[in-house]
C-alpha cells in the first residue's frame, strides 16, 4: 500500500474515531441529567405515599353512593384498596363534578371518582386515568369509565392506573 493510500484510509477512519471518542466522552455527562420519568411537578405521589390521600368522589348510582353519611360503592372500596397500597389515609370530598373537578385543578384533591365516562369534558382541564371498567348507560350504550388526577402528576397517574391494571378486569 502506497502513502497515499495509507494516508487516505487514516483519514476515512479519523471522523469514525472522533465519534466515538466523543460519544464516549458524552456518555457520562448525559447520564448524570436523565431525571427519573414520569414525574410529578408538585408532587403528588411523594405527599400521597407520605400519608393522606385526598378523594372527592360524586354520588353515581353503583360506583359511589352516600348512605346515612357512610360512602359505599365500587369505587369507594377501590379507592380504598388503592390508598392501602400506598399506605396511606382517605380523606374524602362528597360534591358535584364541577366543584370537584375545581378543586382538582387547584391542587387540593388528588383523585376524583364518580362514575366518571372517560368521554367527560373535564379531560381537557384535568389528567385522566385510561378507562378500567364500563357501565350501560339508561339508552343502553356502553360508557367507559375513568377516574381523574390533577394535571400534569404523570408519576401519581401511572401509579393508580398501575393499581387499576393489576386489580380490574380491563373494559
Amino acid at each position: 500500500m502506497t502513502r497515499k493510500e495509507r494516508d487516505k484510509v487514516a483519514r476515512a477512519k479519523s471522523p469514525t474515531l472522533q465519534r466515538l471518542l466523543l460519544g464516549m466522552a458524552v456518555l457520562p455527562l448525559l447520564s448524570g441529567c436523565v431525571a427519573q420519568f414520569p414525574v410529578d411537578p408538585e408532587g403528588t405521589l411523594q405527599e400521597v405515599r407520605s400519608g393522606t390521600i385526598s378523594v372527592g368522589v360524586t354520588p353515581n348510582a353503583n360506583f359511589v353512593e352516600v348512605a346515612d353519611e357512610e360512602l359505599q360503592g365500587s369505587e369507594i372500596q377501590v379507592i380504598k384498596d388503592f390508598a392501602e397500597s400506598l399506605d396511606a389515609e382517605v380523606e374524602w370530598t362528597v360534591a358535584g363534578e364541577e366543584q370537584l373537578v375545581a378543586a382538582l385543578e387547584d391542587g387540593d384533591l388528588d383523585l376524583v371518582a364518580g362514575g366518571i365516562s372517560s368521554k367527560t369534558p373535564w379531560s381537557e382541564k384535568v389528567g385522566m386515568t385510561r378507562p378500567y371498567t364500563t357501565q350501560i348507560d339508561a339508552d343502553g350504550q356502553e360508557s367507559k369509565i375513568v377516574m381523574l388526577v390533577p394535571p400534569g402528576e404523570n408519576a401519581f397517574l401511572f401509579e393508580v392506573e398501575r393499581f387499576l391494571d393489576r386489580t380490574q378486569e380491563k373494559p
